[in-house]
């Protein structure tokens, strides 16, 4: 088992092919005053955390309760000022590190509207000179490090204010690969699955391409881009979020679970391989109405992910505890090692489930239904 470990903030080679179109709500806020908004939700993952990166597939949906916002007005202050106040920062842009994701995030946005942000915007005037300036406030209600998708989260919501007061809003195909360059400073390798989500705003069955070949056999044509497909909730089911209180980044865990691949690739991807079907299964049972099947899914899969060492005792505990007051199934989302369980539960059941999480320990509970 695993240990839980502390973090700061801050959640493949390509744009995704849809296979078909994806209407996103691109929630781009009102103009209000001057200031233009833009919000993008959290997401967690139902299926198939870890083993995605290696070319399995994974299920996730947006989590509309949780969300970041991102605001753009104009200051009477020269320069690009940066002010997230949920982690205390306010600061100039050119003075954050250049490979500091807030910072990133923006000059992605002007480098995609191919503008060449006024010096007026980067630093400070010359004596006599123009003095107003921009200011992109940050806010998020979704925990970090967590498996909640912060980081995507902020992105998109910047990505969307700032092409908007830019009067050159971008669509969600361009918001999508914006946000999964920044992904890559806050995981490293992700799979993709996080920015995805929380762009379109969908249920999602997400497959990508390997880091690398999966055996030391002459491996077969690797797709070049992932394949994303809307999901169909033909039955709608109640999901309950635990959140431990321990901030684990996604980085970590990942880099962890390559050096037990390279180890013994033949075990991890035989476990990968198992979480791949699991997840395909699950998918046919949210597909044909029968989301009362996912709960022994969902327990085989937290089981898997043990072994891959990447639970620990605060998520089990919970996990275990959900299970006791009645829920159908429970497992660890996201990178594990601390941030979130979730525990399917029927409507009836899910007051005494949340009770038992608390008590077991669980920082909050969120109640989402999945439709």
């Amino acid at each position: 088992m695993g240990n839980c470990s502390n973090g700061s903030f801050l959640p493949l080679v390509s744009t995704p092919i849809l296979a078909f179109p994806l209407m996103g709500k691109g929630q781009v806020l009102p103009h209000e005053g001057g200031v233009r908004g833009g919000r993008a939700s959290g997401k967690i993952i139902l299926f198939g955390e870890h083993a995605v990166v290696y070319g399995e597939p994974a299920l996730a949906v947006p989590v509309k309760k949780l969300f970041a916002e991102a605001k753009v007005s104009t200051v009477s202050r020269a320069g690009i000022w940066i002010s997230a106040p949920d982690i205390r920062l306010y600061k100039e842009l050119p003075r954050l590190p250049r490979k500091h994701p807030l910072a990133s995030v923006v000059d992605a946005v002007f480098a995609a509207l191919d503008i060449s942000p006024p010096s007026v915007l980067r630093t400070s005037p010359p004596e006599g000179g123009e003095k107003n300036g921009i200011k992109i406030k940050v806010t998020s209600t979704i925990p970090i490090a967590s498996g909640l998708g912060s980081g995507a989260a902020v992105s998109v919501a910047i990505i969307r204010a700032l092409s908007a007061y830019l009067n050159s809003p971008l669509n969600d195909e361009k918001v999508n690969e914006i946000a999964y360059e920044i992904e890559k400073i806050h995981h490293g390798t992700p799979s993709g699955i996080d920015n995805t989500v929380i762009t379109y705003e969908k249920p999602v069955f997400f497959q990508n391409s390997p880091l690398s070949p999966r055996s030391n056999a002459p491996p077969p044509p690797l797709q070049e881009k992932p394949i994303i497909k809307t999901l169909q909730v033909t039955k709608p089911f109640t999901i309950l979020i635990a959140n431990t209180g321990i901030h684990a980044p996604t980085k970590k865990s990942v880099a962890d679970v390559r050096k037990l691949w390279e180890e013994d690739t033949k075990k991890i991807e035989t476990l990968f391989t198992a979480i791949g079907s699991i997840t395909r299964t699950a998918r046919q049972a949210i597909e044909g109405g029968h989301p009362e099947r996912l709960g022994a899914l969902m327990n085989e899969n937290h089981r898997i992910l043990q072994e891959v060492d990447v639970s620990c005792q605060e998520l089990d505990r919970l996990t275990e505890a959900s299970l006791n007051a009645g829920a159908l199934g429970a497992k660890l989302s996201g990178g594990g090692r601390g941030g979130n369980m979730i525990a399917l539960s029927t409507k009836e059941n899910t007051p005494a489930i949340a009770e038992a999480l608390l008590k077991s320990g669980a920082k909050n509970v969120i109640v989402t239904e999945i439709k």
